[in-house]
This record gives structure tokens, sequence and C-alpha cells, in this order.
């Protein structure tokens, strides 16, 4: 079967089509899968920018760690954004017997994992913000091309469920990975080595158990520099309610991990807990996951049923804004176990919708892995960004407390964002 590409702007969906039958297996089957694949990627977000980087940086120059910290992350945030939308473009262009995704994915956790043991062999601060920028476009490389997955596959009345175990992976990889980052903050070279090992396994079973249908008859447009650049760019007042659906994830993702992005310094110079902080860590992640998982495992499958999407996104933004003002008013311990889980709750509900959301308001079908990557940039450049965005209004206002009303009023405009998509119930 031979499928034409064309640019997104000489495409006009109408909101119905399916993807083609999967080449083996069932659709339960792909469900199962994508929860070890986000997973595998997510864990890196979690255990290394907000713990392994974090104490690297420190053991360097503990004086200056906060500043150091914003200027490696901030590098590696925008290499970052203009890695997953290229890479998603390339792969939509990609001809090769075992389609489209598969090829970048692989490619992407191997030189990834490479990168990571440059990390484990940098002792400087230079050579970190390096090696830390060659994994975030890596791991781009392999992230993009696997977020479309969902519109490539995935039948429409699947998707809200399929988003929920996305989101549920990439959630118990994102905590998950806080609690092996602190377990193994005492050997950091080990932990990048072990996480680069999981990343490239998981993902290689993931392509091998799910085949693709070949894209080598695959027809695409000439290669233009104007489309190249329209990679980063899908027009607000032609697509505005895929510019609504970006703009909300935006706020609510910038919102919650400018403040859990910066947990472990907020841990030890905020609630006072000083060296416990790292052991702390776990405890929180395994709480704020509970609550997470919870709310995914309704939140996805009650989506599917009722066929509404924003109202989940409403509720999640205003109980994660709900929950920042627990530890603005009570820096203490209690405080941010109240925190974690209200916020857990809340963003766990996020999650098990927003990729669904996302796959309705999408401006081509023949271009979903470019659309999904420019999606991608407001959920991973506030992830990666995080420490950045932490350290420069710790600096600016002289304390962690003005993170929390940042986070509230970004939450709180995030669910207002959702109300004008009129795609999506």
């Amino acid at each position: 079967m031979t499928t034409t590409s064309a640019p997104a702007s000489l495409v006009e969906p109408d909101g119905t089509d399916e993807p083609r039958p999967l080449v083996r297996g069932s659709v339960k089957r792909l469900l199962g899968w994508i929860i070890p694949a986000n997973l595998a990627i997510f864990i890196l977000w979690g255990a290394i920018p907000g713990v392994l980087l974090p104490l690297q940086i420190t053991g360097i120059d503990p004086a200056n760690k906060v500043a150091n910290l914003a200027v490696v992350t901030t590098i590696g945030a925008f290499a970052a954004m203009i890695a997953q939308p290229v890479a998603g473009m390339i792969s939509d262009r990609t001809r090769n017997r075992f389609g489209r995704r598969a090829p970048w994915m692989v490619a992407g956790v191997l030189i990834g994992g490479l990168a990571l043991v440059g990390m484990a062999l940098a002792n400087g601060i230079a050579q970190i913000a390096i090696a830390w920028t060659i994994v975030q476009v890596a791991y781009n490389f392999a992230q993009g091309p696997l977020s479309a997955i969902l519109p490539d596959r995935v039948p429409r009345a699947a998707r809200g469920t399929f988003a929920a175990l996305a989101g549920m992976g990439a959630m118990l990889g994102a905590l998950g990975g806080q609690v092996a980052g602190s377990a193994l903050a005492s050997s950091i070279p080990a932990a990048y080595l072990g996480l680069a090992g999981l990343a490239l396994v998981v993902t290689v079973l993931f392509v091998v158990f799910n085949p693709d249908h070949s894209s080598r008859d695959q027809q695409n447009p000439p290669f233009s520099l104007r489309v190249f650049l329209g990679t980063f760019w899908v027009n607000p007042v032609k697509h505005p309610d895929f510019f609504w659906a970006f703009t909300g994830r935006l706020l609510l993702y910038t919102g919650y991990f400018a403040v859990t992005g910066y947990q472990l310094f907020i841990l030890q110079d905020y609630v006072g807990l000083g060296d416990a902080a790292v052991a702390s860590i776990p405890l929180f992640g395994l709480v704020g996951l509970v609550g997470m998982i919870a709310a995914m495992l309704v939140g996805g499958p009650l989506s599917d049923k009722l066929g509404r999407r924003k109202i989940f996104v409403f509720a999640s933004s205003v109980l994660v804004g709900l929950a920042l003002v627990v530890p603005l008013v009570s820096p203490t311990f209690e405080g941010w176990l109240v925190y974690t889980i209200v916020a857990g709750i809340g963003f766990g509900m996020f999650q098990s919708v927003d990729q669904a959301l996302m796959s309705e308001v999408l401006p081509s079908k023949d271009s979903y892995a470019k659309d999904l990557g420019v999606v991608n940039i407001a959920a991973t450049l506030p992830q990666t960004l995080a420490p950045a965005v932490g350290g420069a209004i710790v600096l600016a206002f002289g304390g962690y407390a003005a993170l929390f009303p940042v986070g509230i009023a970004l939450s709180v405009l995030g669910a207002l964002a959702v109300w004008p998509i009129k795609a999506v119930k």
C-alpha cells in the first residue's frame, strides 16, 4: 500500500480517519507495551535532571550549584526543543522496511546511551553540559516517533485508554526515576549506565514485538527549506484548536515542573531536610505515584466512555494549582507530603486524557510525528528547563517561596486555555 505524504498546510483531516490494522498482534498488546516503552524513556527525565544531575553538579562546585544547574539545563532544554519536532518531521518522511518510526527510536536510545557514558566519565561543568545536550537530542529522537504511535496505530475509540496507559508509563518512569536516582545517588556513573541499558533494551523489544508497516513505497514531496522551518510552526489562526491545546499543556507542565523539577534543592533548603532530602525523595515519589495511577486508571477509560476530554484537563489543572498552595503556607515535611498526593492526582488526571486530546486536534493526518513533536515541546521543554526556571526565580526573588505563586498562576491559566477548543468536548 502506498502512502502519500504532504505538508501540513495541504491536508485537512475531517477527524474521522482510522489507522491501518496492525501488522501483528492486537491493540491490547500495543496498549500493554506502551507502558514499559514510555517508562524506559521517562525514567531518565525523573532520575537525571531531578536527582543525579543536581548531585553531580553540586559535587563539582557546591557554592555555585544553582547557577551551574541553570546553565546546563537551559542549554539542554533548547536542544530538546529543537530536536523533537525535527525528529518527528524526519520520521514522517522516512522510507524503511521497518516503518517510519522504528529506526529513529532505536538510533535515539543507542546514541543517547553513549552520551550517558560520557556523562558518567565527566568531571567538569563543560563536559557535563555537552554530554547532557547530546542526551537530550538523542532521547528526544526516540521519544518523538514513539509519541506518534497513538495516531499511527490506535483506533480513535481506544485513544483515551491508550493515552492513560502511555501517561501511566511516563509517570511511572518519571517518579520511578526519582526513586532510582535517590537509591543510586552514591554511584552516579553506575546509575547513568543502568538507565542507558534499560532504555536500549526496552525500546528494541518494543520495536520487535510491535512491528510497523513498511514505508519503503511511501511518496514524499520534495524537501524544501520553507517546509523544514515550518516544522517549528503551526499557524494558530488556521488551527486554533491545536494552538489552545498546545498552550494549555505548556502552561500546566511549566507550573508543575517549575516546582517538582527543583524538588531536591527545595527539600534541602526550603523545607529544611538538609542531607536527609535525598533519602526522602523515594517516599514522596511513591506517594505521588499512587495518586497518579489511581487518577489515570479512572480518567482515561471514563473519558472514552463519556466522550469528553476538556473537563478532565480543567479539573486536573485546578487540582495542581490547589496543591501548590500547601507548601507555600506550610513548608514542612507534612506539607510537602500533602502537596505530592494532591498534585499526583491532578497530574495523573491530566496525563490520562492529554495525549488523546492532542491527537484529535493535530493539523495534518500525514505529519503526525512532526506535529506531535511540536506539541511535545510543551511537555519536554518545561521538564528539562524546570531547574533553570526555578533557579532564575530563586535567584531573582531570593527564596524558594516565589516558585509556588508562579506555579499556581500557570496551572490556572492552563485550565482556562482548553475551553476555547471546539473540536473536542
